[in-house]
């Protein structure tokens, strides 16, 4: 089943032409939320990756070209926003929810893929890297290169990435069950070669931690959009769909928006924060030949801010939808999780 399929939902004609205001607004309010976050990407890249001024170099009275680029680019954002919303008046909000999901389907199917290879790739060069067999593989010169993290970084595992968003776009499945399923084989390879042939490295418990931490941080979004996560029933239950539907919304900017602006503006704020640091070091753990992957880890944070944010503000606008009673309600199917969120 493909989010959209909304059955019963109302055609756009149904639609009067006269578009509440507010409805109005709040579309434009979740598609600049949008535009302001990839802008807001886009410069921590130009910022740190690529020596830029930022943004703020601007009003420091630093004015350049490219400052003046990264400031542009927020402005850009919301007034691309507010044309997309303008353009399309129809008054619906539930089409705008489900474009929303799956844009975050499709970067959360893309981290996933890439999650699946660059930790087969690297268990694999972990693998023979620690039993000496490189050298005898690749070379000496080569085998040296890839025990140095910005070496393997840069030539394993982002490609890997290309590899992973590449996949994503032909296999729609999320996939997360199988990632389930890895991580417990993963963990069973450690118990049999552990306890059987008295065998362990390092690496074998590193891919555990990698993907253990990709399922549990990539799935967030769509258990959100499932409303999986544990909710405090004592007053919400017995609320009827538009009270349902207010709360809902109001609780999306207040908790869900807000803590995820948190979690990038701390992460990503500076060169030194707890999620750029580590990606722009490639920082690896130090434990004998592990794995090359523990910097992913921080950028998984970014991802799951990333995605939640985005899934926050599609179920903004669905929940107003809910309140305003807006035709073509959702039905939830979460016995069926990894095939009702695609395309």
């Amino acid at each position: 089943m493909a989010v959209g399929s909304h059955a019963g939902a109302a055609p756009v004609s149904a639609v009067s032409d006269v578009v509440p205001p507010a409805l109005t607004l709040c579309r434009a309010f979740a598609w600049s939320m949008i535009g302001v976050l990839f802008a807001f990407l886009l410069n921590n890249y130009l910022n740190y990756w690529q020596d830029w001024p930022s943004a703020s170099s601007v009003f420091d009275g630093q004015i350049s070209a490219r400052g003046l680029f990264q400031a542009g680019l927020y402005v850009f954002a919301v007034a691309a926003a507010s044309a997309y919303v303008l353009r399309s008046r129809t008054g619906l909000l539930r089409p705008d929810s489900e474009r929303i999901y799956a844009m975050n389907a499709a970067i959360v199917r893309g981290a996933f893929w890439a999650v699946l290879l660059i930790g087969l790739a690297d268990a694999v060069i972990s693998f023979v890297r620690v039993e000496g067999f490189l050298p005898g593989l690749v070379g000496d010169k080569l085998a040296i290169d890839l025990g140095r993290p910005s070496f393997r970084g840069a030539w394993v595992h982002f490609p890997m990435i290309v590899a992973g968003v590449i996949v994503a776009y032909f296999k729609r499945g999320l996939g997360f069950p199988w990632l389930a399923l890895l991580v417990v084989a993963a963990e069973m390879l450690i118990v049999i070669s552990r306890f059987i042939f008295s065998y362990e490295q390092a690496f074998m418990a590193d891919l555990v931690r990698f993907w253990y931490g990709a399922l549990f941080l990539f799935a967030s979004a769509y258990t959100l959009m499932e409303e999986g996560h544990v909710r405090v029933d004592v007053l919400y239950a017995a609320f009827k769909d538009r009270t349902k539907g207010i709360v809902n919304a109001i609780c999306c900017i207040l908790l869900g928006m807000s803590l995820c602006w948190v979690i990038i503006i701390y992460g990503m704020g500076s060169q030194s924060a707890v999620i750029n640091s580590p990606l722009l070091a490639f920082e690896v753990t130090q434990t004998g030949f592990g794995m090359y992957v523990k910097y992913w880890m921080a950028g998984f944070l970014a991802v799951y801010a990333v995605t939640m944010l985005l899934q926050f503000c599609g179920y903004f606008l669905e929940s107003v939808a809910d309140f305003v009673s807006e035709p073509g309600k959702r039905k939830l199917e979460t016995g069926v999780a990894h095939e009702t969120y695609e395309n």
